[in-house]
């Protein structure tokens, strides 16, 4: 037989195209519009909807960027039309290639009722089915013209992305409005020739099946009359009966489809408009529910559930009803889908307390796995975090955007760094919005890497962003390939259905020990300082204004905020979502964070300071308030009293322009540059910096990636380079014993301050920069005189060791990493911590020098970038960053040194010493939440961890009565089959392993 493929193929294309795709709507009549304008943010939907209209035409450009206009679309059902099927066609102008990134819709009837979204894949109403012929339509649509800011020339700078830039041209054209004829026998017969063809195009060309299909889709459209196409459409299917009904392999790769509609709490678009996304595609997917009896819907982010709550009561009731049925699936037990990297390790823990509560008291409703689709990689202590939230699956793709090395596994145990595992599953479909076409279902079964041991994969199925979720047409073509010879099988389940037989069918996958590092957007870590700021200080915040008010409830009977607290929580949890804290969403967004930030300062300042009041009491005693977890300069961790007089620093001129800082413990000089040349630990008799080099040195880079502006920074960045060591002032600050650098480079100012703290081995440096600089990346660099072949960089609950060289690929893509508070490195019984209070982006590398053999460590600290997209201003002002550079130091001075960066010493004058609420004895051991039971019970809760990664006993007092000890999960709940801890009294005895993680529940007697 002759091989013709592409001429059978080609003609299915056009065929498709041209005639079967326009005869799904055989018949037409437009209806009237009207709109009315918001003039200026959303209104009520009452207020909408009561709106005075003016009539307008298609055709009309209409919608503000970020503006909402109310159209009222109206008309007739002609009376011919009785006994058929009809839909009302609304194109607000609509481009079908971008689904979530442009203008949406929401319908409701005249009585406020809603109906669906309109999204660009997603145009129809149902009228009825059948209709009677004569009835009156109206609809009402609240129609966002929100810009496109991701367009088909990708990352270019633009002024939309905010409104008080984006001006007021209108954004798009009124396209189709009409009420239509919707023949179903076509659109299925679309629905097969799309599910076939799709197919077809994957087997190869040397099986029969390939060309079973072919001949069956030549008989097909031989069948169809293009002159009569829905009169011959069902001629048509029936030559397609029998490759539709083919069973597949018994082999076949199974696919648990989800339905799913991956919605950021904020990216292109502000918080404000989120709120109307997920009403919208919460709409259509209820709908969708009710249409498709073996559909089901997964949605994540409690936030968004709460707002559909709070600002769509309407759309709250269906999806409760969905709810209970058991198709409207609550996901993932998170407050958002957070990023995982730099929110700290009480905000991590609290993403599942917020989150999985929320799911409880709403629905009863526990979640087993994390679902984290489009995270940008993955810390190495949110597994124990997981476990400890009572949860035991994690869900992402993310990791298949690593641009190096493919990762091994689809699924496997993931093993955190206190060596917790987690039964994880990376899709190996590589999309977290799957459409159903055929290339896809080929893909994930071809890519599924866990061939001969596994069999199932999962497919989050389904427009995000605004795109409506998951349309008519999935639902249809995963009917077909539910058991289809060639395919993949496909049926429709909750994402613990899934996980339950993945793990039945395979108890003993692989095991990736250590964090899930994304191979891209590496520069998130850096990108938006103020945004990182904000989050670091409001965390830190938290701690102290749960501590202080705990410790004032128990010892004066101080009102604890509960309502303030978990109202603040949830707004810091919201704003560290994967496109916030990150760095990667428009102006607006970070506009209004930092707003937010500043207001939730005040709030938490204002708590604080309430407290302490409370529990310093009247008198003249001047008092130091330590909420760190260690001992500082004589007041305990969590208590207040007098701090110790320390040790003097001494500041002397050099005859070449240059100072030497001296505490007896230091010795630092400061070269005429404002660079670090020594730093000299007398006790050790050890210096610091690398021979010939000078710390404290800021280098400016260019920064233009490929693409992804504001995420990404790519390797190439560092083989360019300035060293900014010109200065045009270096004096003694005004105290006296510090150095004052000021710098000038481009159209930027830098600042610096650099300081020894009296009897402590710490150089601190204070930076300030102004900062108008554009597409560059600045860096402040340490070449350290240490030979280390890792280094720790601290997570949540504990630390995490990387490479320092460049062995394999794997190790040489990790070039920006992210630390928390401190970063450390060390050679055996030596070693030195650079800590920061707001930076979260650093590299390390190393050396051989030629003069010595001996290793340069270089680390150097990632302060500021100035990409243009998505914000073209992105950072550009003044910034203050913190650092100290601490030689000598084991890790658990770097753990130390760390919270005192981050926490610095509150004063007041009272009746006299407070003691801790909460004491530890051990000084591994870091206490990280001190505060009440969240349910009221007036229970204090302790959270605490071993923090230098070895095993240790833990003596925790309590400074009240305590009647009953006992262990808990995240949520405060008892943990099942968990030894009671030891105890005598109000004193508390436990071993902890590396890293372990543990609540208790103290109650009060």
């Amino acid at each position: 037989m002759h091989d013709d493929r592409t001429l059978v193929e080609a003609r299915l294309k056009r065929v498709l195209d041209e005639r079967l795709r326009p005869a799904v709507y055989p018949e037409s009549v437009p209806l009237e519009v009207a709109v009315w304008h918001a003039p200026g943010e959303p209104v009520p939907v009452a207020e909408g909807l009561a709106a005075p209209v003016e009539p307008v035409a298609v055709g009309t450009r209409w919608g503000a960027p970020w503006g909402t206009s109310w159209f009222r679309v109206t008309g007739t059902v002609p009376e011919a039309w009785a006994g058929r099927t009809v839909e009302a066609l609304l194109d607000l102008g609509f481009d079908e290639n971008m689904p979530g990134f442009q203008c949406e819709g929401l319908v409701y009837r005249p009585d406020g009722t809603p109906v669906k979204g309109l999204n660009p894949r997603n145009q129809w109403v149902r009228i009825g089915s059948p209709v009677e012929g004569g009835e009156q339509v109206e609809l009402r649509i609240e129609a966002a013209s929100n810009p496109v800011i991701l367009d088909y020339h990708p990352f270019v700078p633009t002024r939309l992305g905010d409104k008080e830039t984006a001006g007021s041209e209108p954004q798009y054209t009124l396209q189709r409005m009409d009420l239509a004829v919707f023949d179903e026998t076509v659109w299925q017969l679309v629905l097969d020739l799309e599910v076939l063809g799709e197919l077809m195009a994957e087997l190869p060309v040397e099986s029969a099946r390939r060309w079973d299909i072919l001949r069956a889709v030549e008989r097909s459209l031989d069948a169809v009359d293009l002159q009569d196409v829905n009169g011959s459409a069902g001629r048509a299917r029936s030559q397609l009966a029998e490759v539709l009904a083919a069973p597949a392999a018994p082999s076949a790769h199974r696919i648990s489809a989800v339905g799913h509609a991956h919605i950021d709490s904020a990216w292109l678009w502000p918080l404000r408009e989120t709120v109307r996304k997920v009403a919208r595609t919460t709409a259509n997917m209820t709908a969708l529910i009710e249409d498709e009896p073996e559909f089901v819907f997964a949605m994540s982010q409690a936030q968004q559930w709460a707002w559909v709550k709070e600002h769509r009561p309407e759309v709250w009731a269906r999806v409760k009803k969905a709810v209970a049925d058991g198709r409207f699936v609550p996901a993932g037990g998170m407050w958002v889908e957070s990023d995982t990297n730099m929110p700290g390790s009480e905000a991590m823990a609290r993403q599942f307390v917020h989150g999985k509560r929320f799911f409880l008291d709403e629905f009863g409703i526990e979640n087993d796995e994390a679902w984290l689709p489009d995270t940008f990689g993955f810390a190495a202590g949110l597994p124990q975090i997981i476990k400890a939230a009572g949860s035991k699956w994690l869900l992402t793709q993310k990791i298949s955007w690593s641009q190096t090395n493919s990762f091994p596994h689809h699924t496997f145990l993931w093993e955190g760094i206190d060596g917790t595992r987690i039964f994880t599953h990376f899709p190996p479909v590589d999309t977290y919005n799957c459409s159903m076409r055929g290339s896809e279902i080929a893909h994930a079964a071809r890519n599924f890497k866990d061939k001969g041991v596994a069999r199932h994969s999962l497919a989050p199925t389904g427009w995000g962003d605004g795109g409506g979720g998951t349309t008519r047409e999935m639902v249809a073509k995963a009917a077909r390939l539910r058991d289809l010879e060639g395919s993949a099988t496909v049926v429709w389940e909750r994402p613990g259905e899934f996980f339950g037989k993945a793990q039945e069918e395979y108890p003993h996958p692989p095991v990736w020990v250590g964090e899930l590092y994304l191979e891209l957007h590496r520069a998130t870590l850096t990108s938006q300082a103020k945004t990182k700021q904000g989050n670091r200080r409001s965390e830190h915040l938290l701690r102290e204004a749960e501590l202080w008010a705990a410790t004032a409830a128990v010892r004066c009977g101080f009102s604890y905020p509960y309502e303030e607290l978990d109202r603040i929580w949830k707004t810091v949890l919201l704003h560290q979502f994967h496109d916030i804290l990150p760095g990667s969403s428009i102006a607006w967004v970070h506009r209004e964070a930092r707003a937010t930030y500043e207001r939730i300062a005040g709030e938490l300042n204002g708590i604080i300071d309430a407290a302490q009041r409370s529990l310093a009491g009247e008198g003249a005693v001047p008092l130091v308030f330590n909420a760190a977890p260690h001992t500082r300069d004589g007041v305990p961790a969590g208590g207040a009293g007098t701090p110790l007089v320390a040790g003097e620093v001494s500041l002397t001129s050099e005859t070449d322009g240059g100072f030497v800082l001296h505490n007896g413990l230091l010795r630092v000089e400061i070269d005429a540059r404002g660079l670090v040349v020594s730093a000299y630990d007398i006790e050790a008799d050890r210096e610091t910096i690398a021979p010939g080099r000078a710390a404290n040195l800021l280098q400016l880079h260019p920064d233009f990636p490929n693409m992804w502006d504001a995420w990404d920074v790519d390797a190439f960045y560092r083989n360019t380079v300035t060293d900014l060591v010109d200065v045009e002032e270096i004096a003694p600050g005004q105290d006296g014993v510090s150095v004052r650098i000021v710098r000038s480079f481009g159209a930027s100012h830098v600042t610096q301050v650099l300081a020894l703290a009296p009897g402590e081995r710490r150089l601190e440096i204070d930076t300030e920069v102004d900062w108008h600089e554009t597409e560059k990346f600045l860096k402040l660099a340490f070449p350290l005189d240490v030979h280390a072949e890792r280094y720790a960089s601290e997570t949540q609950f504990g630390h995490f060791h990387r490479p320092t060289h460049t062995n394999t690929s794997w190790e040489a893509a990790k070039f920006e990493a992210c630390n928390h508070r401190f970063v450390h490195l060390a050679e055996p019984g030596w070693g030195v911590a650079l800590v920061n209070d707001s930076t979260y982006g650093h590299d390390v590398t190393r050396t051989v020098r030629e003069t010595d053999s001996g290793t340069t460590t270089t680390v150097r600290v990632s302060l500021l970038r100035a990409p243009r997209f998505p914000d073209p201003e992105t950072d550009q002002g003044i910034h203050r960053f913190r650092h100290a550079l601490v030689p000598g130091a084991g890790i658990g001075d770097a753990v130390r040194e760390g919270w005192r960066v981050n926490i610095p010493q509150r004063r007041l004058t009272g009746a006299g010493a407070v003691t801790p609420l909460v004491s530890v004895a051990e000084d591994a051991v870091v206490l990280t939440a001190v505060k009440l039971a969240d349910d009221g019970s007036g229970d204090v809760v302790v959270r605490f961890h071993e923090s230098r990664g070895g095993r240790t006993g833990a003596t925790l007092t309590a400074d009240f009565d305590v009647a009953e000890v006992t262990a808990t999960d995240l949520l405060e709940r008892p943990l099942a089959n968990a030894a009671a801890p030891g105890r005598a009294g109000n004193r508390i005895t436990l071993r902890l392993r590396p890293f372990e993680l543990v609540t208790l529940r103290l109650r009060r007697a």
